[in-house]
């Protein structure tokens, strides 16, 4: 997966837009507007804080099936994340809650975004929402019958789970790559908002070799520049919102923050941000 060509950095920055809850979801609200009002307006605090690409995810649709969500999501999902890359210029991404990447790799095939996160790819987890097994072979399969190139973000002994059995963390690696064929892979902590350790980091960055490593979760303008030391992007959320809290929106300053942090700790000063990131209308 070439970063550059799709992010225009080799580092990505990925702000997440956290969407309100969707239909049939226990806290739904009843107005789809409202929904899309606040991912419209968090995806151009994202963008004008200077991040590379912009992740949207079914976030507050908690509790999550482990299967596929109901008809209304995906649609729901599809004109949400349609609206917000007809208002930004950044690459989008999709993670559908809590592993439906086949509705994730059709909404993006839709509407022409670029990547999606799955949360488990290969293997088998033990979640909250029960065991969760990887359907990489049906997944890449109905990537190549959509006649597409979207690209796999696949998390490696996700969050918010433990493994069934007892893989270590350079073959869970080494198997998301080469026997999931994922184009990226993602290292998070042990829950949203908790860090990977740099020493996970690391024994993920070798095993991964040629392949981006992405920090997944618990990245703030604190640690950033020690968590960069092993990986190649990071996706970020929690630390984006006012005061820290996941529940509140996006703050531009916030995001101006981290991603000033990110830019020092690559290069030792402030790299300039490409272009606009956000469409003018007249």
């Amino acid at each position: 997966m070439d970063l550059k060509q799709i992010f225009r950095t080799p580092n990505p920055i990925i702000g997440v837009v956290h969407l309100l809850p969707l239909p049939t979801s226990p806290r739904w609200g009843g107005n789809l507007k409202a929904v899309i009002d606040r991912a419209e307006q968090e995806a151009t605090a994202l963008a004008s804080g200077g991040v590379d690409g912009i992740m949207v995810e079914n976030f507050f649709d908690a509790p999550f099936t482990n299967s596929q969500v109901d008809p209304a999501v995906v649609s729901a999902m599809t004109l949400v994340v349609d609206r917000v890359m007809n208002l930004v210029t950044l690459p989008v991404g999709i993670n559908v809650l809590r592993n439906d990447a086949h509705s994730a790799i059709a909404i993006a095939s839709c509407v022409k975004a670029q990547f999606i996160r799955v949360n488990v790819l290969t293997g088998v987890m033990a979640t909250d929402q029960g065991l969760i097994e990887g359907q990489a072979h049906q997944l890449l399969r109905y990537r190549r019958e959509l006649g597409s190139d979207i690209k796999i973000l696949a998390d490696v002994l996700v969050k918010h789970a433990r493994p069934l059995g007892s893989p270590n963390l350079t073959t869970a690696v080494q198997d998301t790559i080469e026997r999931g064929l994922a184009d990226a892979v993602i290292l998070s902590g042990w829950a949203t908002g908790s860090p990977p350790s740099l020493e996970d980091l690391e024994l993920a960055k070798a095993a991964a070799s040629d392949t981006p490593v992405f920090i997944g979760s618990g990245a703030s303008w604190e640690n950033i520049s020690t968590l960069m030391q092993a990986a190649d992007g990071v996706i970020v959320s929690s630390s984006l919102k006012r005061h820290g809290k996941r529940e509140q929106a996006v703050d531009p300053i916030r995001v101006s923050q981290f991603v000033e942090a990110m830019r020092h700790s690559i290069s030792g000063k402030l790299q300039p941000h490409p272009m606009s990131s956000i469409k003018l209308h007249s």
